[in-house]
């Protein structure tokens, strides 16, 4: 039989590594790698063995991703920069842990706040907010997978301050909330997440092409209607957004092929662009300068 205490001394071991590998080099907050360290990704990965997804810089994107399944259940496999399946068939996964960990610290989350997350998949970082966020905060979850939703529930046990909803993070009105943070490809901010903010409010979220590499975009809530501000915190790729309602996505496309993420400094809700846009979304826009 196993020591559980020799057991519980190699998990704690292999979080600590985790914490080094994926937070402390991309998160400036050390709250934000004490949440790393702290929660344990077993629960949400389920049981071993796992798939993992396989990097294919040269593979063709057209054959879909690669998994490679782990020898066994040893839990040192889920402690590393890998991206682990919750559906391989339809490429669901447990995201980058290094970049929710550069997300995470961008979008700052504080004890006591009120966070929505859109996309919990099982609820591994719906329960890191829940620890930054801490029992005085609220975090509101929502998952259109029934069974995903269902699965992140039991799994925030631990965190009561937490909850799931199986429904759209998009249609229908959203609690107001200090932050949003969004793990989907959306080709716009649905008007649900910004009406939710409150002021000096931030929305997280990853501004993409459906199918396409984009990139994390932070808006902060603003004073001023017409303008808030906004940058890019890294470029990402994230399954689309189910519910959004679809729009023309080639010249978001073109933009993040020819224009530098580094030069937007603002999102503006007034018309019409000027020279400054970096991205024209119809009825908002990317500016390359300040609100």
């Amino acid at each position: 039989m196993a020591d559980p205490d020799r057991s519980a001394a190699h998990r704690a071991k292999l979080r600590g590594f985790y914490t080094s590998l994926v937070a402390n080099p991309n998160a400036a907050d050390p709250r934000v790698a004490a949440a790393f360290a702290a929660v344990p990704r077993e629960p949400f990965a389920g049981p071993g063995p796992w798939s993992i997804l396989a990097a294919h810089v040269w593979r063709s994107q057209d054959r879909g991703p690669l998994y490679v399944t782990t020898p066994d259940d040893d839990p040192a496999f889920l402690y590393q920069d890998v991206l682990v399946a919750l559906d391989a068939a339809s490429g669901i996964n447990i995201g980058q842990p290094s970049l929710h960990a550069l997300c995470l610290d961008a979008l700052a989350p504080r004890p006591g706040e009120t966070v929505v997350q859109v996309g919990t998949g099982s609820g591994y970082y719906t329960a890191l907010l829940a620890h930054l966020v801490g029992p005085d905060g609220h975090v509101c979850g929502f998952e259109i997978d029934s069974g995903l939703a269902e699965r992140a529930a039991r799994n925030l046990i631990p965190w009561p301050w937490a909850r799931v909803e199986a429904r759209s993070g998009v249609d229908g009105s959203l609690p107001e909330a200090d932050a949003i943070y969004v793990n989907a490809g959306a080709p716009r901010p649905a008007r649900a997440w910004l009406d939710a903010l409150r002021p000096e409010g931030r929305l997280l979220f990853p501004l993409q092409a459906a199918n396409r590499r984009g990139g994390m975009l932070l808006v902060r809530r603003t004073a001023a209607d017409a303008a808030w501000l906004a940058r890019f915190v890294s470029m990402a790729s994230f399954i689309p957004l189910q519910g959004l309602r679809e729009v023309a996505e080639d010249g978001l496309s073109e933009a993040f092929a020819r224009r530098p993420l580094a030069a937007v400094r603002s999102i503006r809700f007034d018309a019409p662009p000027d020279a400054g846009c970096w991205y024209d979304g119809g009825t908002w826009w990317l500016s390359t300068r300040d609100p």
